[in-house]
């Protein structure tokens, strides 16, 4: 496997472009990496749930990808998220992904036959991250999207003696307590990448170094606070920081959520990602309107 270092900061889970037609829209990537790198975000996660992986073929996915890894120009590591309901799909995405220089591969279960339990889990996981042998693998564990409900500690005990390369997990949970347990696991041997923007400041607490998440695209400086000032134990900051995010999730979840409502930001910041593709259901002019009010009360924009 390629060389590796730890995440220690945030990595942005990238929304999708797409133009009017409603076909991905390349020319805005090397506008939004240069955006993103000078926010100082250690990374991307690319075609995840931010990214509206599921709805884009199999050729959409390995474009982006392209795409990014040349914007990114080392200035960020690129993580490529390969998960799909088809496994021969998967293969096909991290085989890509290694030879395009991908930093590392995610991979979450598939949705629709799901696996029911551990050995079956990692017996696909497993034949996925042999197609990419020389890049790290993460789990991305995140149940209420997957209906995957597996003990993440238990997954890491059986994945750890079968996947060579498997890094760490995305972890995608408000249980905290597995968390916990999850970085406490064989001395620290894996990764744990908090995956709840809303609940960084509680994944600090249990040990997490980095997190994934897609409003690290547009309010990165309030996490990088917090984070901040958690290190020199200003709790009560830390927590301020954490309840200004959690004013901009409520604005993006009134608004349909995480992609939806994140989308209309990356828009008002001068990244215009576009719509979502259907069924998520594009932004009427007095949605636009009233999420920008809401965004000016709260000072993100003016």
């Amino acid at each position: 496997m390629k060389h590796y270092n730890r995440i220690k900061g945030l990595i942005a889970a990238t929304f999708t472009p797409f133009n009017q037609e409603g076909n991905l829209n390349l020319e805005v990537i090397p506008m939004y990496a240069d955006y993103l790198a000078k926010s100082s975000i250690q990374g991307v996660f690319i075609c995840g749930t931010s990214g509206e992986s599921l709805s884009l073929t199999e050729q959409e996915r390995k474009e982006l990808a392209c795409a990014w890894i040349k914007a990114a120009q080392k200035r960020f590591r690129v993580i490529i998220h390969v998960g799909s309901n088809s496994i021969i799909e998967s293969k096909s995405l991290a085989q890509h992904a290694e030879e395009i220089g991908a930093d590392g591969i995610a991979m979450m279960s598939p949705t629709f036959f799901k696996p029911v339990n551990v050995n079956e889990l990692v017996t696909y996981l497993k034949t996925v991250a042999l197609s990419a042998p020389h890049t790290p693998f993460y789990y991305y564990n995140m149940p209420t999207i997957t209906g995957v409900h597996l003990p993440v500690k238990d997954i890491l005990k059986v994945a750890g003696q079968e996947i060579e390369t498997l890094v760490g997990v995305k972890f995608t949970s408000n249980n905290f307590m597995e968390m916990a347990e999850c970085i406490d696991y064989d001395c620290h041997r894996f990764e744990i990448l908090n995956g709840y923007d809303e609940n960084l400041l509680c994944g600090l607490a249990m040990g997490v170094e980095g997190a994934v998440g897609s409003t690290y695209n547009y309010i990165p400086h309030i996490y990088q606070k917090m984070m901040e000032y958690f290190k020199k134990n200003k709790i009560t900051q830390a927590r301020e920081m954490q309840l200004k995010s959690i004013a901009v999730i409520n604005i993006i979840i009134k608004h349909g959520g995480g992609v939806r409502g994140g989308k209309a930001i990356m828009k008002f910041i001068g990244i215009n990602c576009g719509d979502c593709r259907l069924p998520l259901s594009p932004f009427s002019k007095s949605e636009y309107e009233e999420i920008e009010r809401e965004l000016v009360s709260l000072h993100l924009i003016s």
